[in-house]
């Protein structure tokens, strides 16, 4: 009964992306949708909602603070476009990870390649992001700082 709604929606993402709605198609997409979900079952787990608000509050920030990177990035990387006189100083710089877990350096390695301006080309086997910037001055600069930022709030979010 848990899974009902999860194979409710494989069947209609598969349903909308054949663009045939007949009975058969519809089975099809029953049977690929459990055998999705079968593979892919997650491990159960307990809601802590002590720290929920705690973590729907730093989901808040990571995503407003991800937003105000992707406008200050965007209006940096088009000034860059729109005056060609600008020195552009691109470089690959190495950010360590510093999370503690893969899905840590995923988040950041996310937040870092959606800002224009930079781009995770690689992650090493300690976390480090090996990442393409246009300006290495600042952003060598600023990882630091904003590694310790993302780390803070996906820990708050995660746990």
């Amino acid at each position: 009964m848990v899974y009902m709604i999860p194979l409710a929606g494989l069947v209609l993402t598969y349903l909308a992306l054949s663009e045939n709605v007949s009975f058969g198609n519809i089975i099809v997409g029953v049977v690929i949708a459990g055998i999705i979900l079968s593979l892919l079952r997650p491990p159960r787990s307990a809601v802590g909602w002590k720290r929920l608000p705690m973590a729907l509050a730093a989901l808040i920030g990571y995503v407003l603070i991800l937003f105000w990177d992707l406008i200050k990035s965007g209006i940096q990387v088009a000034r860059i476009v729109i005056d060609p006189r600008l020195p552009v100083q691109q470089g690959i710089i190495r950010i360590p990870s510093d999370s503690g877990s893969e899905l840590g350096t995923a988040m950041s390695a996310h937040w870092i390649t959606l800002t224009p301006g930079e781009l995770v080309m690689e992650i090493d086997e300690e976390g480090g992001m090996y990442t393409h910037c246009l300006n290495v001055e600042t952003s060598r600069k600023n990882a630091s700082k904003s590694q310790h930022r993302r780390n803070r709030l996906i820990r708050k979010i995660f746990g």
